[in-house]
């Protein structure tokens, strides 16, 4: 099975949807399963996981009503406020939902660097341990160091790096992400999504050549069984279309062994995930 194990559903709200920047218009729109199950069929895709993209309990019910509403969407990492007195109450309610596989905070819009760090949402992700939950980390090259000492703190969760950590591909930035991301990935129980990363690099020169350093550091360091496939649609649509973001992983992984491939494709998603 072919498992993308990231992409975004929305409808479309400017005020919402701010970070939707004059360079990316062509994603001011709706998107909805739809418009992805099209997509899918025409890219041999058999399902995915659909993250949230806006931090409100509102969105994680959206994407479990939709989730409900189409077979292919296989799990949901919705959002939750993990620094809430309450939300041992508030995961009580999602208890018996079994698409619900994680949550994810979008810690590359804090302005604290060591947010990760902070007392309040350390307890929030032992609170996730313990309820059985996975975490995505969606962080920028800076949040790498606070990155590492969080991860070391939690040995026994299911971490993974959203987008490989979206290094400054179109600056050439790559020492300073390798160090870190070698160091992050010692720690067994952290994956890294092979996602996200074209629109990192220049929306229109990017070529996959470009790009390779960056696939080849994670590849090497989390190795075969830990990193998934994922399109970051509709995201992605800015940098090019869903078939040259699923051909650069496609290609790059084309040497490795017809089960690494798999891994790569899908069990590790269906894996880490639990689907």
């Amino acid at each position: 099975m072919i498992i993308d194990s990231h992409q975004h559903f929305w409808k479309y709200e400017p005020v919402k949807h701010s970070w939707i920047d004059d360079n990316m218009v062509v994603i001011r729109k709706d998107f909805m399963p739809s418009d992805l199950q099209s997509v899918y069929q025409e890219n041999g895709i058999d399902g995915c996981v659909a993250v949230q993209a806006d931090q409100t309990l509102e969105e994680t019910d959206f994407l479990l009503q939709l989730s409900n509403e189409n077979s292919f969407i296989k799990g949901v990492v919705g959002w939750v406020d993990l620094r809430a007195n309450n939300l041992e109450a508030t995961l009580e309610k999602y208890s018996e939902v079994d698409k619900l596989k994680g949550f994810r905070h979008v810690v590359q819009g804090e302005p604290d660097h060591n947010f990760l760090l902070r007392p309040n949402f350390l307890r929030g992700i032992e609170v996730l341990e313990n309820n059985g939950y996975t975490y995505d980390i969606l962080i920028f090259p800076h949040q790498l160091g606070a990155t590492l000492d969080f991860v070391k703190r939690f040995p026994n969760m299911n971490f993974v790096i959203d987008h490989i950590a979206k290094p400054y591909i179109k600056d050439g930035f790559y020492d300073g992400w390798a160090v870190l991301m070698k160091e992050i990935a010692k720690y067994e129980n952290v994956y890294c999504k092979m996602s996200g990363i074209v629109t990192e690099a220049d929306y229109n020169t990017w070529t996959p050549e470009q790009i390779q350093p960056y696939m080849e550091l994670v590849l090497e360091v989390f190795g075969p069984n830990r990193v998934m496939f994922g399109s970051d649609w509709p995201v992605c649509l800015v940098a090019g279309n869903y078939t040259k973001v699923k051909e650069l992983t496609t290609n790059f992984i084309a040497a490795l062994s017809a089960d690494e491939q798999q891994q790569i494709m899908g069990i590790n998603a269906m894996k880490f995930y639990k689907l």
